[in-house]
């Protein structure tokens, strides 16, 4: 059909967005005819469409019944195919159209209708008398007809699966805050609980009053950003309460706890071995010494001057900054669990880097944690490297240097 009518029967009044979106719509829809609509031909498969509006609907302001008039309305389109290079108007009565909407009743569906037309995503094409229909020619074909126009859905589809995609970062990252929130409470909660049980020197009444402030139910619609808030802060008390707890211990339980770490190391690295080839090959060889870590930092020229300028979100999850590398290496511990890095990972990397260059390389996945998709995974695969001595800071510090600020 070569016109359309574009303006609402009756008392509804035209407005000047409406106008506008229509005019833009004509427009693009002309640059596809002429081929001009580059890797985006505005057609879409209207089920998996319909699908992406629903995990996208809070970025249009639409509740599950406007998706489910929406729904009904394609559903009178024959074809699966939307294709908005040309009108798709559908014409159902209101009695089919409440059916098809789960018996919703006309003023109910009136409403819906209006916020869908309020969106953009479909247009209102009333006949001169508002009834919806069409005429067919002598063969069958629609010649004209009146009803409401799905083709700015359809020309939107590529914004639908956008906001889609980021609808479900959204919950992703919402999921994994979650479940790092409830992670600290407990570990807090429990640090705190031993160090009244075990009578521990410090000011635990003070932290657990803190912890309090920071507990309580997450809220169902809770955004990232406030969790991210709670998170950040109870990542610092977390740290407090752990460096609180490391204080208190005395002596021999220091040196007893260093005692079985030195056992758990040897054990961890027993001498095994397996063929390549026909040729034998350790699958473990023992970690360096740390003087001979200490020679490989020197040669990466790694200073902790260096490593905390290019390193700089490590210092924001320490208590007063970082001034040693023991601070460095007790923080980069701690945010190994933010990142999902397991305590096995992390102290298998210990064991083949040394504590720095586990320490160097954790603030290194921090600062690109954006970029990394398993920061655990990463670690592992760079520990396998160092096991088999074909890993070195020097590098990925290197493209730490090069990366923009």
């Amino acid at each position: 059909m070569e016109r359309l009518a574009t303006t609402p029967f009756g008392g509804a009044r035209m407005r000047a967005d409406i106008f506008m979106h229509q005019t833009e719509v004509a427009r693009r829809q002309q640059a596809l005819k002429e081929g001009k609509g580059g890797n985006d031909q505005g057609a879409a498969d209207k089920w998996q469409l319909l699908r992406a509006l629903t995990e996208a609907r809070e970025a249009y302001g639409l509740s599950d019944r406007t998706l489910a008039v929406l729904e009904a309305l394609a559903s009178f389109h024959s074809d699966r195919e939307l294709d908005g290079r040309a009108p798709i108007v559908v014409f159902p009565s209101n009695v089919e159209l409440s059916i098809r909407a789960r018996g919703m009743s006309p003023a109910t569906l009136r409403r819906h209708i209006a916020l869908l037309v309020e969106t953009g995503l479909i247009f209102r094409r009333d006949s001169p008398n508002g009834k919806r229909f069409c005429r067919r020619d002598g063969q069958g074909a629609v010649e004209d007809a009146f009803g409401f126009d799905l083709a700015p859905l359809a020309l939107a589809s590529a914004a639908i699966h956008a906001h889609a995609e980021a609808a479900r970062a959204r919950a992703k990252a919402v999921s994994r805050l979650r479940a790092e929130i409830t992670l600290h409470l407990r570990d807090i909660s429990k640090l705190i609980e031993a160090a009244f049980a075990e009578h521990r020197a410090g000011d635990w009444t003070d932290i657990a009053f803190r912890l309090a402030e920071l507990s309580g139910t997450v809220k169902r619609n809770a955004t990232v950003e406030a969790l991210e808030v709670r998170r950040d802060g109870l990542l610092r008390l977390r740290a407090e309460t752990e460096n609180a707890y490391l204080n208190s211990m005395t002596e021999q339980e220091m040196s007893a706890n260093d005692s079985d770490n030195e056992r758990h190391i040897q054990n961890s690295n027993t001498d095994q071995s397996f063929e390549i080839n026909g040729t034998e090959h350790n699958k473990a060889e023992p970690p360096a010494s740390p003087r001979q870590k200490a020679s490989e930092l020197k040669a990466a020229g790694v200073t902790l001057e260096r490593f905390l300028k290019l390193c700089p979100d490590l210092a924001g999850y320490a208590r007063g900054g970082i001034r040693t590398w023991r601070e460095a290496i007790e923080t980069a511990g701690l945010v190994r669990s933010m990142l999902g890095i397991s305590p096995d990972a992390w102290e298998r990397a210990c064991a083949a880097m040394g504590d720095i260059g586990a320490a160097v390389t954790v603030a290194a996945i921090l600062q690109r944690a954006a970029d990394i998709r398993s920061p655990g995974g990463y670690l592992r695969d760079l520990t396998r490297k160092a096991e088999e001595g074909r890993f070195s800071l020097a590098p990925m510090l290197n493209a730490l240097e090069q990366m923009p600020k």
